[in-house]
């Protein structure tokens, strides 16, 4: 896949702020601080289209990216950090709730984990409400680059067992400071975009 144009074509909250279901999405998702934004533009070949921030938590909204205007990315806010406030953290449930299940044109959501930590409970129970959706399969292991060859092994399967994947899942580790595996990603997607 060849990114020729990526724009940022919508920020919702609510589903009348949402574009057309006029063709597939694939969505992103994880915990707050796990490097979204950075892969998002690294795989976009834009520095500053998604937002990067240093207060993790940033993004609490909805944003729809659209690809050569054939499909779109979005990128899920983040869940897990503490510091957002109650009120935000409690409309993020059925903002995401209404985004899965009302998405026709949802392929699959891609979920984030850091690759040199456990999956946290939160993790664990984002993907099993992937499975649940059936938008489930694929895995992002950030962080690559802060792991031994030896240490990305063993971590991958760790993630492999806390979410409980199957064989036909995927866990595809990434760096963007190295800017590795992003080839990877990008087959992944087009593998993605000819599911009917």
């Amino acid at each position: 896949m060849i990114i020729r144009k990526a724009e940022l074509e919508a920020v919702a909250v609510r589903k009348n702020q949402y574009p057309p279901q006029d063709r597939k999405e694939i969505a992103f998702t994880g915990r707050s601080n796990v490097g979204k934004s950075s892969l998002i533009n690294l795989l976009l070949n834009r520095k500053k289209l998604a937002r990067v921030s240093g207060n993790p938590g940033k993004t609490r909204t909805l944003n729809f990216y659209n690809i050569n205007d054939e499909f779109r990315i979005v990128d899920l806010p983040g869940y897990g950090y503490a510091k957002v406030s109650r009120s935000i953290s409690e409309d993020w449930g059925p903002m995401m709730e209404d985004y899965l299940t009302g998405r026709e044109n949802l392929v699959r959501v891609i979920q984030l984990v850091d690759i040199r930590h456990k999956p946290s409970l939160q993790d664990c129970q984002m993907y099993e409400w992937l499975r649940h959706f059936g938008l489930s399969g694929t895995v992002i292991a950030t962080k690559a680059d802060k792991v031994s060859r030896n240490e990305l092994n063993r971590s991958i399967a760790v993630i492999r067992n806390e979410l409980q994947l199957g064989d036909q899942d995927v866990v595809l580790p990434v760096s963007t400071l190295k800017r590795t595996g992003v080839e990877e990603i990008l087959e992944t997607l087009d593998a993605l975009l000819l599911i009917e």
